[in-house]
């Protein structure tokens, strides 16, 4: 696929189509990798983001405890 370099202010860059943005999830950030003579763009993943929030919140809610016994409680009392 060929696409246009477009000026951006005093820059350029590549304009992506909102189908490629949605087919690989891509929001406010790539990663740019050079390898030989390719660019390569990832999307940027962060599975984990805002885990501590959700967490926190949980605990406020009482919604933190554990949903299966310890199941090493019997290794204790050999």
């Amino acid at each position: 696929m060929q696409v246009k370099i477009i000026r951006m202010g005093n820059s350029k860059g590549l304009r992506l189509s909102k189908t490629i943005l949605d087919k690989y999830d891509i929001k406010d950030k790539v990663e740019l990798v050079l390898e030989k003579d390719y660019l390569i763009l990832k999307a940027v993943s962060n599975p984990r983001e805002g885990w501590d929030k959700d967490f926190k919140k949980m605990h406020q809610l009482g919604d933190d405890r554990l949903l299966v016994d310890d199941v090493f409680d019997d290794e204790h009392s050999q």
